[in-house]
């Protein structure tokens, strides 16, 4: 990848090079942009989180079922996921800034939605909604971020990206707990949706002020049968996976699951004869040749699954398990979020430069024994946990994550080429929230499977105590499983170092024989 750097003045009609949004040194216009697309991602981190610590008070207010409760945030991935690579493959074509702008217009709209909803159906709806806008905004993050910056400056770029998720992850159940506890206005749970009308209209102005555009060097089309075929294998995989607890697991919903492989399979095969054709398929095969793209998305899609799985049945956990106030399960989890944010922070300037790949799986590791100190401490205290006991377990738990999710998703995009960087981080959130949305879909097996359909008051606590140790241990076999993975991940990832000299990025790490393979 070039390191060729040109001012953010720069017209991008003038030259359809994403390399000429890259900005010069001293421009901080630049940073300007990077704060505003961060504060994007960091509303749409929050958006997930603070559902989640609400859902009680939504069920509760709005009459919703479980099913719809899982709905709620199963709805978002799905519609996330589903719409990721699209949204990438739209920047690349109509601009980056002008998808981002879109999205995070869409995105306020349908909180607005969900925040006025008059039923738990208008709520799923504006969810569905909701992810499919953030489909358009989030892909455009990375893409803007790839195009903007030299290859020098993005490990401190993305070190703040790791940064802002634990933020976002302390923020959201805190944010959501004490808006739902407040009870603003006699609203309940819905200013936790209207909390991103500000944000977001804030975002869309300055964001059209400041961002400079940028596309794909060559003119692309969008690939619509790719889309149709990318949508319709995520939907036969996880609607029956969501539904098939509530519907007793039919047949059709297995013979969907199974047929879903013959849609991807499908898909790949016309990816590859567009891609010869025209060279602009939806999906860019060639990128999978380079090793640590191919073994990092691999890797973020059994994290999502892990986490899909966690912080659902955590909140069901402490809230209807337990018996506690949003509040106090927000502030439980403010260790484990404090320990992502420094531990992300820390990885990717710090420790991989020096330990490379080993980080990463240090983090794996660290997340399951995590996870099993939690399963031991709650089955040794059962319905009298206190806050301060979970302490140590999530602390162990969010130091493992942190080490994780930052220096991946540099690991994942360094051998990128610019040109196809949206591309690139849509398929890499795509992934993610595929995985996420397969972790959401088998909560209805991991967890509410253990519970009975119909509990007495003095039955529902142990059960959903019992559920919990049983799903987490899935958890952990999942963070051993992320572990072995990693092995196939190049054991020094390329780094962007803050000063590193223009062509340091051109070179493979020293000690480092991988081939870089470089799409065309």
């Amino acid at each position: 990848m070039t390191s060729t750097e040109t001012s953010l003045e720069t017209s991008p009609e003038s030259s359809p090079d994403p390399r000429t949004a890259q900005a010069a040194p001293g421009d901080r216009r630049r940073w300007l942009a990077l704060a505003i697309v961060m504060t994007a991602a960091f509303m749409d981190l929050v958006d997930v989180t603070i559902v989640n610590i609400a859902i009680p008070s939504i069920q509760e207010d709005a009459g919703a079922s479980w099913s719809q409760i899982q709905w709620i945030t199963a709805g978002y991935a799905l519609a996330f996921a589903a719409g990721l690579i699209t949204g990438g493959r739209l920047g690349d074509i109509h601009g980056r800034k002008r998808l981002f702008l879109l999205g995070i217009g869409g995105f306020t709209l349908a909180s607005a939605l969900c925040g006025f909803a008059a039923n738990p159906e208008m709520l799923v709806a504006s969810r569905i909604l909701q992810g499919a806008m953030a489909a358009m905004m989030v892909p455009q993050v990375l893409s803007i971020v790839h195009a903007t910056f030299p290859a020098h400056e993005r490990g401190k770029v993305f070190g703040l990206f790791g940064a802002i998720v634990g933020l976002g992850a302390v923020s959201g159940p805190l944010l959501g707990a004490l808006l739902t506890e407040w009870n603003l206005f006699g609203l309940e749970w819905r200013p936790i949706f209207l909390i991103n009308l500000p944000v977001g209209i804030a975002g869309l102005i300055l964001g059209s002020r400041f961002i400079t555009e940028s596309k794909a060097p060559k003119a692309l089309k969008l690939d619509v049968v790719g889309v149709l075929l990318v949508t319709l294998g995520l939907l036969m995989l996880l609607y029956p996976l969501t539904r098939g607890r509530e519907l007793d697991w039919p047949v059709w919903g297995y013979v969907s699951m199974a047929g879903s492989i013959g849609v991807f399979g499908a898909l790949v095969a016309y990816e590859r004869r567009k891609g010869a054709r025209d060279g602009s398929p939806l999906i860019e095969l060639s990128l999978f040749r380079v090793r640590s793209f191919a073994a990092g998305v691999a890797v973020q899609t059994v994290f999502g699954v892990g986490l899909g799985v966690f912080f659902l049945v955590w909140t069901l956990y402490m809230q209807t398990g337990l018996g506690w106030s949003p509040l106090r399960a927000g502030l439980t989890g403010v260790p484990f979020s404090l320990a992502v944010s420094t531990a992300a922070g820390l990885s990717v300037q710090k420790l991989v430069p020096r330990f490379g790949r080993k980080v990463l799986q240090t983090g794996a590791l660290t997340m399951a024994i995590g996870v099993l100190l939690y399963i031991w401490e709650s089955a040794r205290y059962g319905l009298g946990i206190a806050p301060w006991q979970m302490a140590l377990p999530l602390v162990v738990m969010g130091v493992g994550m942190g080490l994780i999710v930052a220096p991946l998703t540099d690991a994942v995009l360094s051998d990128v080429p610019r040109e196809h960087a949206g591309s690139a981080s849509g398929l890499i959130n795509t992934v993610q929230q595929m995985g996420n949305a397969l972790g959401l879909g088998l909560v209805a097996v991991v967890f509410f499977g253990r519970i009975g359909d119909r509990l007495t008051p003095a039955e529902v606590g142990p059960a959903f105590v019992n559920a919990f140790e049983h799903a987490l241990g899935w958890v952990a076999l999942v963070m051993f499983a992320i572990f072995l993975l990693m092995f196939a991940l190049p054991k020094r990832p390329a780094q962007h170092l803050e000063g590193a000299a223009e062509d340091a990025p051109e070179a493979a790490p020293s000690g480092d024989d991988r081939e870089r393979e470089l799409a065309a």
